[in-house]
């Protein structure tokens, strides 16, 4: 993983293919014991692939060790023991892990207060169609790749009046894309009717992001 430092170990991810299976997931009482361990060490993943777009919204760019502890954390808090349990929320969850050339991001809407929610849910829907990573290309021109809905997870968060507070976001890159993308500055942005706001995306963020696009 890339840790906090931005220093790539094996120490989580050797195990992880880029499709998760029953052998990748403990058992509830072995992950207990390893579960303040692996908390921290996803804790300080997702630190550098989390980028805040204002005050409204944050994203999480998953990967492999991002969704399995995910699943560890239903798994656990559901007390899910049988291999056919497990492996429906494998199921529903392995949609989310970016496959080469595709980055996969989970987008919060970061409201906290029920006065908030009622103003802003209506107010953003359609919110996991308007993200978007802009580049320079190598020929001095923008290039812009459009975010759409994970296909899997689609048709219970996308709403008409009133979105959800969670969306699962693909964004896919050409070979060319990821080259431009690597090599000049690049932004993360959300452009709806209702809600506007970019950040950089650099240094080990952009590091991180790399992996997941070279596969």
């Amino acid at each position: 993983m890339v840790t906090a430092e931005g220093v790539w170990t094996e120490r989580w991810c050797a195990s992880l293919s880029r499709r998760l299976t029953l052998d990748d997931i403990l058992d509830v009482r072995e992950y207990e014991r390893r579960r303040d361990e692996m908390r921290a060490a996803v804790i300080a993943l997702k630190k550098i692939r989390r980028v805040a777009l204002g005050e409204l919204l944050t994203v999480v760019f998953e990967n492999e060790e991002t969704v399995r502890f995910q699943i560890q954390e239903l798994v656990r808090a559901e007390r899910l023991i049988s291999d056919e349990q497990v492996q429906r929320e494998i199921d529903d969850y392995n949609g989310l892990i970016p496959l080469k050339g595709e980055l996969s991001a989970t987008v919060f809407i970061e409201l906290t207060s029920s006065e908030a929610l009622r103003k802003w849910l209506p107010e953003l829907v359609g919110v996991e169609r308007a993200l978007s990573i802009r580049f320079r290309t190598a020929a001095g021109d923008d290039r812009l790749v459009a975010g759409a809905p994970e296909t899997a997870h689609e048709g219970l968060l996308t709403r008409e009046e009133a979105t959800a507070a969670v969306h699962y976001v693909k964004l896919r890159f050409s070979h060319d894309d990821i080259v431009d993308f690597a090599t000049g500055d690049a932004v993360l942005a959300v452009d709806h009717r209702a809600y506007r706001a970019e950040a950089a995306i650099g240094g080990v963020t952009k590091e991180a992001l790399l992996q997941d696009l070279r596969g």
